[in-house]
């Protein structure tokens, strides 16, 4: 890694990393809150429009990682200033082009820069900051996505209804040219360590002791996405919940994994590897309370609320573990945990709806329930786990 440098405003660089992040963040959910008005203006199906949501998944989860290894030698402030330059480019796309292809590509790209920027802005925010508060610089680059869910997805979603989904997504073109400013005049340089290079980086990032943690928050985040993916119905089904209380439910779903991926950032500088066992547990003791209980409205909620909390708090410890058993990897590894939250969301979602055609939205709990379970041996195993001492280990985690 390279030497920490001389930052004079390490506060105002962390507030750009945050609303690059918020603002891509929006980007990433804005089609799931128009997909109707999108899939009538295009002429497409909802299936269709619902691909848009996928694209810019894989892109993120495949792309993110292949981006940031090709950029591994180059300055972080240069790759961010390319990310964020290609996301708007990117987005300006769909707002002027009405061309369903193009618009598909278009979502591939944008989930690739996006990738791109959380591991570049993860190392800058790291490198900006002393070692003991790694855990929470990390928290204010996920807090910024987490952010993007409980408010610029309605805000957004409310925008797109009142100008057109088209309008939305010019308001993010002219957000994403406000960040590129802030990024190209406040971020300061952080050269790669001279002598890494890609394949070295890439046998330390993919290393087993590094995709065993990764596993971990693959199954955490399916056990929570198994269960909240249909939320929805289970509310209306179970709860007796429906109307305009559902989106009181979202909304604070939304707002937990906010405060949950900030508080995490404290608990990942203590003791990442404990926090992912807490989290895995969290999560499991919140599904459990909803599937015992879920036909109370009240008891619903706090289950709700657990799982978007425990689940979140996890991320600044995956990110920090991560990168800490990467070690000289590290550049390259921070690219993965989102790509982990990724595969496990697509899985999570993928066996809950087996679930439901099996035998209902109840099943769809009981199956997140399991994998949760699963998913505290998994963190329990991969809490022992350290850098050997052959290799250096400045920044393994505790």
């Amino acid at each position: 890694m390279p030497a920490t440098p001389k930052i004079t405003r390490p506060h105002a660089v962390l507030a750009v990393l945050f609303a690059g992040a918020f603002v891509m963040g929006c980007a990433e959910m804005l089609v799931v809150g128009m997909i109707d008005l999108i899939a009538d203006d295009l002429a497409v199906s909802l299936s269709n429009a619902g691909a848009l949501v996928t694209a810019n998944a894989l892109g993120l989860a495949i792309g993110g990682p292949v981006l940031t290894f090709l950029t591994t030698r180059f300055d972080r402030r240069h790759v961010l200033i390319a990310a964020s330059a290609v996301f708007l480019v990117a987005n300006l796309l769909p707002a002027t082009i009405a061309d369903y292809p193009v618009f598909l590509v278009a979502r591939v790209v944008i989930g690739a820069v996006q990738g791109l920027f959380i591991a570049a802005a993860m190392i800058t925010a790291t490198a900006v900051t002393p070692p003991e508060r790694a855990g929470r610089a990390m928290a204010v680059v996920i807090s910024g996505f987490a952010t993007a869910s409980a408010l610029g997805l309605p805000l957004g979603t409310l925008l797109g209804r009142a100008i057109g989904w088209r309008g939305a997504f010019v308001a993010v073109v002219l957000a994403a040219l406000v960040v590129l400013v802030l990024v190209i005049v406040l971020l300061p340089s952080i050269p790669t360590a001279s002598g890494s290079r890609a394949i070295g980086q890439a046998r330390h990032a993919f290393a087993p002791r590094v995709l065993a943690v990764l596993a971990v928050s693959v199954l955490t985040f399916a056990g929570m996405q198994a269960a909240i993916t249909y939320l929805v119905p289970f509310l209306d089904q179970v709860t007796g919940v429906e109307g305009g209380i559902v989106t009181a439910y979202l909304l604070l779903y939304g707002v937990a994994t906010t405060v949950g991926s900030v508080l995490g950032g404290r608990f990942a500088d203590a003791n990442a590897p404990r926090m992912l066992v807490i989290g895995a547990a969290g999560v499991a003791a919140s599904l459990g309370l909803m599937l015992a209980f879920g036909g109370s409205p009240w008891i619903a909620v706090l289950a709700v609320l657990g799982i978007g909390l425990m689940g979140m708090a996890t991320t600044p410890s995956l990110q920090h573990r991560v990168v800490g058993l990467a070690g000289v990897g590290g550049p390259l590894a921070a690219s993965l945990p989102a790509s982990a939250v990724n595969v496990g969301i697509a899985l999570g979602a993928f066996a809950g709806g087996v679930a439901i055609d099996i035998a209902g939205v109840t099943l769809a709990v009981v199956t997140g329930l399991g994998i949760a379970i699963i998913a505290i041996v998994a963190a329990w195993a991969t809490s022992l786990l350290r850098v050997p001492i052959a290799e250096p280990a400045s920044l393994a985690s505790r």
